[in-house]
C-alpha cells in the first residue's frame, strides 16, 4: 500500500468518473455458475520508474475446483496487459526491487517428485524470462520486503516445526526403502492462546524476521523470543527494520497492545534487544518510514478495553523513540496502511468512512484531513513511483476490482477483466440509503433492486446482516446480494451500531450488548423497506454470515416475521464457545469470565430464545472452522429439531471461516435460494436444491 505525491492538497476525485461497461439488451440475469466468472484485480505494485504496474488477479475454475492468482504486468499509460506468471499455480504478493530491475513474489509450487513445496519468494527479471526461485526454507515465507539497495530481503518465517526440522535433515535416495506410515504426534499445549482458524492448535512457535542476502542466497535470524514479529519495513538507509510486535505484557496472549519497534538489520545476536519506538496502551500496525528516515508513521488504537471497537488512527513517533503523535483523532474513523507521501509532510492512508473506503491524507503540521481519492466507491490498494504516479485498486456495487491510474487527476482505468462479463450480464446499481432507528438514530445501508424493478410493485425482500461486527458494507462489487436481486428479490444490507465507518461511538454502542441496538437498526431497515413500498412483509427472510449469522439468531428469536431464515457460521451458546473458538481474548475484556459474569453471557446468547423461534432456518458451516465453530449450528439445529421446527445443517469439510472450494460456495449459493424459494417466496421450489446435471449423470 503507497501513495502518491502528485495529488494536491485537498483534491477530491469522484467515482462518477469510474463508466460502467453498458449491458446490450440481451443481458440475462445472473446464475450462481456465473459468479465464478468474476475477475479480480488486487495488490497493485507500480515500478519505481512509474512506467509499469505489476498486479495480481484472481480466478475461479468450477472444472478445476479451485482458485487461482496470478501476477501481470500493464502499462502505467495503457495498453495490453502481460502475465507474469504462468497458469496452474498460484503467485501472490508481487514487489519490486528498489532498482526497478526485479520483481520478487511469493509462489508454493510442487518439486521435481510433483511434491507440493513451501512457500518461496521467487524472482523475476523485469526483461523477462522465467521466475527463478530465490530462498529455501524448511519453513513457509509467511512475508517479505525488499532493502533499499535491492541486494536483501527481510523474511516473515514461523519457528520450524519438528516435522519439517526432520525434513529438511534427512534426503530420501532413490534405494531408500519407503517410509513406513507414521502417525501423527498430539499436539502439546501449554500457550493461553492455543487456536486460531486456518491454523487449528498453536504452539509456542513463534514468526520472526530473517535477512535474505542474494548474493550468497544465506539467512541470518534478527528477531527472537516467545512474540511474534511481523509488517517489516526497511529505514530509507537500510540500516534499520521497524516492525511489528506484543513484547511488554507478560503474557501476549492476555492483551490485544502491541508496539512498534526497530531493530539493526545487520544485528545477527538473537539476544538483542530492538528498540521500542512507541510506549502507550493499544494496537499498533503497519510502520512505514519518513523519507528521511526520522520519524515512523503507522495506525494505532488508543484504547485496549475496546479492541475491535476502538478507532484506529495514523499516528507518528521519532524513529529513536519519544512522544507520539495521533494525527486522525479528531477524524473519529477507522484509518488504515498509512504512509508517508514523498515530502514527508502528510501520511496518505485508506479510510473506511460511511459505507466506502477511500485515499486520504493527513497533514503532519495541523491534523487536517483531505481525500485524495473520493466518492461512492472503494479502493482496497494502492502504490506509487517515484515520481508521484499513484496505482491504485478500486470497486463499485456494479463493477469487480480494477486497476487505475490518475494522470492530470483523471481516474483511468487500466484494465477490463470484466467488460465482456458485464455486457451479458444484467448487475444492479446498489442505493445506499439512510434511515431512523427506534431510538432516532439515523442508521445508513445499501439497497439492492431486481434488475427489471417496476415501481410501485412489492418484493420478497432479504434482510443480511454483516460480519464483525466491525465490518461494514461498502461500495463494492459484492456477488450474493446481485445474485439475490437476480432472482426477484430486494435485498437490504444494513450497517447498524457496531459498524465501522461512522464513528468510535456509533460502533461501541453495541459493547457486551449484541442483538440489541444493532437488532433494533437491522429491524429498522426492514420497516423502512415496507414503508417505501418496496417490501412485501408476508415474504421476508433473514439470513448472514459470521456475525451475520449470529445476528440472524438474535433476530429470529426475537421475532417472527421473517418466513426463512439461513444462520452461516453463526453462534447461539458462547458459553459453550469458551476455549472451543479462538476467541478467548475479547470474551474476557468485552464480557468477563463465563463463571464470574454469567448473567451477561447468558444475556446475550440466543440460544435462550429457541423455544420462541418458528422461523424454518437453516444452519451452515464449515468442520474446521477455529474462528466460529459449527458447534453453534449444530447446537441451534438440534434444538429447533427437538421443538419440531423446520430446520436443516449442511456442514461443509474441510472449510475453514471463509470456504475455499468453489464446489462447496455452488452448492451454498444453490441452497441459499433454494431455501428462499422454498419458504420466503413458496413458490414450490424444495427447500433442499436439486442435484446439477454433472452430479446425475455422474450417479
Amino acid at each position: 500500500m503507497k501513495l502518491r505525491l502528485a495529488i494536491p492538497l485537498g483534491f477530491f476525485l469522484l467515482a462518477s468518473s469510474i463508466i460502467v461497461a453498458r449491458q446490450t439488451p440481451a443481458a440475462s440475469p445472473l446464475t450462481v455458475d456465473d459468479l465464478f466468472a468474476v475477475k479480480e484485480a488486487h495488490d497493485p505494485q507500480i515500478t519505481p520508474d512509474g512506467q509499469f504496474i505489476a498486479y495480481t488477479v484472481t480466478t475461479t475454475s468450477l472444472k478445476e475446483d479451485k482458485s487461482e492468482i496470478r501476477i501481470w504486468m500493464i502499462p502505467t499509460a495503457g495498453g495490453d496487459p502481460i502475465p507474469l506468471t504462468a497458469e496452474g499455480v498460484s503467485s501472490s504478493h508481487p514487489r519490486w526491487s528498489p532498482d526497478g530491475k526485479s520483481l520478487a513474489f511469493l509462489s508454493a509450487r510442487k518439486d521435481a517428485d510433483g511434491n507440493e513445496g513451501k512457500t518461496q519468494v521467487y524472482l523475476l527479471s523485469r526483461m523477462g524470462g522465467e521466475a527463478v526461485r530465490a530462498t529455501d526454507t524448511i519453513q513457509d515465507v509467511d512475508d517479505f520486503e525488499w532493502s533499499p539497495d535491492s541486494k536483501q530481503l527481510v523474511l516473515v518465517l514461523r519457528d520450524p516445526s519438528p516435522e519439517e526440522l526432520e525434513a529438511a535433515s534427512s534426503k530420501v535416495k532413490d534405494d531408500d526403502p519407503p517410509k513406513k506410515f507414521k502417525a501423527q504426534p498430539p499436539w502439546v499445549l501449554d500457550r493461553l492462546q492455543f487456536k486460531t482458524d486456518t491454523l487449528g492448535y498453536i504452539d509456542r512457535r513463534r514468526n520472526h524476521l530473517y535477512v535474505f542476502t542474494l548474493a550468497t542466497k544465506t539467512q541470518r535470524q534478527v528477531t527472537s523470543g516467545d512474540f511474534d514479529d511481523s509488517q517489516p519495513a526497511w529505514s530509507p538507509d537500510g540500516k534499520f527494520l521497524a516492525f511489528e510486535s506484543n513484547r511488554t505484557a507478560p503474557d501476549p496472549d492476555r492483551t490485544y497492545n502491541s508496539d512498534i519497534w526497530v531493530v539493526a538489520a545487520d544485528n545477527n545476536d538473537q539476544g538483542a534487544h530492538p528498540t521500542q519506538v512507541t510506549n502507550f496502551p493499544g494496537e499498533k500496525h503497519n510502520p512505514s518510514w519518513s523519507p528521511d528516515g526520522k520519524w515512523l508513521t503507522y495506525e494505532a488504537t488508543t484504547d485496549l478495553k475496546l479492541f475491535y471497537y476502538a478507532t484506529r488512527h495514523v499516528g507518528v513517533s521519532p524513529a529513536e523513540g519519544g512522544e507520539a503523535k495521533i494525527l486522525t483523532k479528531a477524524f473519529d474513523r477507522m484509518a488504515i496502511y498509512p504512509r508517508f507521501a514523498p515530502d514527508g509532510r502528510s501520511v496518505y492512508f485508506l479510510a473506511d468512512d460511511d459505507g466506502t473506503q477511500t485515499l486520504a491524507q493527513v497533514n503532519v503540521a495541523d491534523g487536517k484531513v483531505s481525500r485524495a481519492i473520493g466518492g461512492r466507491l472503494t479502493l482496497d490498494g494502492y502504490s506509487f513511483s517515484k515520481d508521484g504516479t499513484l496505482a491504485a485498486t478500486i470497486s463499485t456495487t456494479d463493477r469487480p476490482y480494477e486497476l487505475f491510474t490518475i494522470p492530470g487527476g483523471q481516474l483511468t482505468r487500466l484494465t477490463h477483466l470484466n467488460d465482456d462479463w458485464l455486457t451479458k450480464h444484467k448487475l444492479v446499481k446498489a442505493e445506499y440509503v439512510s434511515f431512523k432507528s427506534k431510538d432516532g438514530t439515523v442508521v445508513h445501508g445499501y439497497l439492492y433492486k431486481p434488475p427489471d424493478y417496476v415501481a410501485g410493485k412489492k418484493y420478497p425482500t432479504i434482510l443480511r446482516p454483516h460480519g464483525g461486527p466491525v465490518e461494514e458494507y461498502q461500495e463494492e462489487f459484492f456477488d450474493l446480494p446481485q445474485l439475490f436481486a437476480a432472482n426477484g428479490y430486494v435485498v437490504l444490507l444494513p450497517n447498524p451500531r457496531g459498524s465501522s465507518g461512522y464513528g468510535q461511538e456509533f460502533c461501541k454502542a453495541i459493547y457486551a450488548d449484541w442483538g440489541n441496538k444493532d437488532f433494533q437498526d437491522d429491524m429498522a431497515f426492514v420497516d423502512w423497506a415496507l414503508a417505501q413500498g418496496l417490501a412485501d412483509p408476508d415474504k421476508l427472510g433473514v439470513g448472514g454470515w459470521s456475525y451475520g449469522g449470529i445476528s440472524t439468531d438474535f433476530i429470529i428469536g426475537q421475532t417472527n416475521r421473517f418466513k426463512a431464515a439461513i444462520s452461516g457460521a453463526g453462534a447461539a451458546n458462547f458459553t459453550s464457545l469458551w476455549g472451543h473458538d479462538q476467541y478467548q481474548r475479547e470474551y474476557v475484556i468485552e464480557l468477563g469470565y463465563p463463571w464470574e459474569n454469567r448473567a451477561v453471557w447468558d444475556r446475550i446468547a440466543p440460544f435462550y430464545r429457541v423455544k420462541d423461534i418458528l422461523t424454518p432456518t437453516l444452519f451452515v458451516g464449515g468442520n474446521i472452522d477455529c474462528n466460529v465453530p459449527v458447534l453453534g449450528g449444530e447446537q441451534m439445529y438440534l434444538s429447533l429439531k427437538e421443538l419440531g421446527r423446520e430446520t436443516m445443517l449442511v456442514v461443509y469439510p474441510d472449510e475453514y471461516h471463509e470456504f475455499k472450494t468453489p464446489s462447496h460456495i455452488k452448492d451454498l449459493n444453490e441452497r441459499y435460494l433454494a431455501w428462499y424459494a422454498h419458504y420466503v417466496k413458496a413458490d414450490g421450489t424444495p427447500a433442499r436444491p436439486e442435484p446439477s446435471k454433472e452430479k446425475k449423470a455422474a450417479d
